[in-house]
């Protein structure tokens, strides 16, 4: 799903050639069906499975945006000559990214590109976000979300994030805590990657963001179209890349795609 941030984050989910604006559909029954079908989506080949959220077999094998080092960016291997792809590689892992604390259903270490803020902290359903470095390419990113994840968490617990807000965190606290600790680490890294490298940012100002939703779940249940080719229920809420219905949770970026249908009432 498309994110835009305002008071409360607006979505709006690609289906065929159009947008469709989810936030009103919330409140109201909704039936999602799966026809069937599936298109990579990079070279559109019809593929009878998803690899990697959306893609076929032989783009998941090619692709460098598939490639293992986007999951674990401390693995890169762009300046070993092996990059699947090197013009794609220097058009999105040779630039700046950033490392920032999130609070999804805790506090989080994550990483993302200049461009994917703040879209990279609504996709993953965090209700408090700031950038703590600036740095000169994802490996770099990588090597410090190390440093920070031997202190802290990585990912995000899902089915927490789904029961409701977390509770807020102090991130500049968090931040100045980190710093203390991580600070041999990091003064390691800076001198092994030059000055420019990585940049500390510590008056960067936090991002609160609330999600349109209802009424959250007490236990989270997922839909699985593979399984079973249709979900619905009265849609309580949009938090992350989940749909929230009264009976269930989608997660819609797995179906990146996939042919649906959306039928809804009123």
């Amino acid at each position: 799903m498309k994110t835009t941030l305002n008071e409360t984050v607006s979505y709006s989910l690609p289906v065929g050639d159009s947008d469709i604006a989810m936030n009103g559909f919330i409140g109201k029954q909704l039936r999602i069906e799966y026809q069937g079908s599936i298109n990579c989506i990079h070279c559109a080949r019809k593929t009878n499975k998803s690899f990697s959220q959306g893609y076929c077999y032989p783009c998941f094998k090619r692709l460098a945006q598939c490639d293992t080092c986007i999951v674990s960016p401390e693995k890169c291997h762009y300046d070993a000559g092996s990059c699947r792809e090197p013009e794609w590689g220097e058009q999105n892992c040779m630039i700046d990214h950033f490392v920032y604390l999130a609070n999804t259903s805790g506090l989080k270490v994550g990483i993302t590109r200049g461009t994917q803020v703040p879209t990279r902290w609504m996709d993953q359903g965090a209700t408090q976000a700031r950038p703590v470095f600036r740095v000169a390419t994802r490996l770099d990113s990588g090597l410090v979300e190390t440093v920070f994840k031997n202190h802290i968490a990585d990912k995000t617990n899902w089915r927490t994030m789904l029961k409701g807000a977390a509770d807020p965190v102090d991130l500049e606290k968090a931040r100045q805590a980190l710093m203390v600790d991580c600070a041999d680490d990091i003064n390691t890294l800076i001198s092994e990657r030059g000055v420019d490298a990585v940049t500390e940012l510590p008056d960067e100002p936090e991002t609160l963001i609330q999600y349109p939703v209802i009424e959250y779940p007490v236990k989270v249940s997922s839909f699985n179209l593979d399984k079973t080719p249709v979900a619905e229920g009265t849609l309580m809420g949009i938090k992350g890349q989940y749909l929230i219905f009264d009976a269930g949770v989608i997660n819609m970026r797995k179906y990146a795609g996939y042919h649906i249908t959306l039928v809804h009432a009123g």
